[in-house]
């Protein structure tokens, strides 16, 4: 697997087809400033490119997971007008998980805040530490929810409850985000990256092809009529029966043996 260069403000830990992205400032809460939203979006771009990396875990280093925008920053002579630092900065990251092919674990080991939050909702699946929380509260600084929050939010949780979460400041913690269905499991803080691991793990024994077809299917009958969606079914799967990789499924069902799938 290849090693990218060297980040600042992130780890990078690449084994067996899955990368972690460790998000490294946990004296600020891991809270997003120019330097890691760069080296962000970097790690993310490098490991959808990366031919050997087949799944990505996102998580954060010390008690939080992301903050949200680093306020300091903002405080700072000129800063840059908030709809471009959103455009610029911030939608590109959800929309680095969102468009990848490779599944997207968010391991969310303390609080996940404003742009934080919205890093974790745009991930295919989320795996909580008990000591784990969700707040967005932007009406605390006069803010509006960004980073695709308005959009994803709902779709997880149905809208009564991400209303509540986006107008509220109330935190929710992992055992209400398990209950509503905002994280799909809940483990003990110190088996979180264990547990994302063997997660991991199964998807990246699965066909790449055989996921990325998957992913782009639930993303596109977000927008799309229940006829269209047969229809898109129809020709992803199409596509899918003609790779290699539905070829050895077959002949490793008929054998009684483990596939081994390459990707093709």
């Amino acid at each position: 697997m290849a090693t990218p260069p060297a980040y600042e403000a992130l780890r990078w830990a690449a084994d067996s087809g899955v990368a972690t992205i460790t998000l490294d400032r946990p004296e600020a809460l891991n809270s997003l400033e120019a330097t890691l939203k760069h080296d962000l979006l970097r790690a993310l771009r490098d490991a959808g490119r990366d031919p050997e990396v087949r799944v990505v875990i996102l998580t954060g280093a010390g008690r939080a997971f992301c903050a949200g925008q680093d306020l300091k920053e903002r405080l700072q002579p000129d800063p840059t007008p908030l709809d471009v630092e959103v455009r610029e900065r911030f939608n590109p990251l959800v929309q680095a998980i969102r468009s990848m092919d490779k599944p997207v674990i968010a391991a969310i080991n303390g609080v996940a805040a404003g742009a934080g939050a919205s890093l974790a909702f745009a991930c295919d699946l989320r795996i909580a530490a008990e000591t784990a929380s969700f707040v967005l509260a932007f009406g605390r600084i006069g803010l509006v929810p960004d980073s695709g929050a308005t959009w994803l939010l709902p779709r997880l949780i149905g809208l009564g409850r991400a209303t509540e979460l986006m107008l509220l400041p109330d935190p929710v913690g992992a055992a209400d985000a398990l209950r509503i269905g905002l994280v799909n499991r809940v483990v003990p803080a110190g088996e979180l990256l264990a547990a994302a691991g063997v997660m991991a793990a199964a998807l990246a024994a699965a066909a790449p092809r055989s996921l990325a077809l998957t992913k782009r299917a639930i993303r596109r009958s977000l927008e799309a009529t229940f006829e269209e969606s047969l229809d898109y079914e129809a020709s992803l799967q199409g596509i899918a029966g003609r790779t290699t990789d539905h070829a050895e499924g077959l002949a490793a069902f008929v054998e009684k043996r483990p596939p081994s799938f390459n990707g093709s």
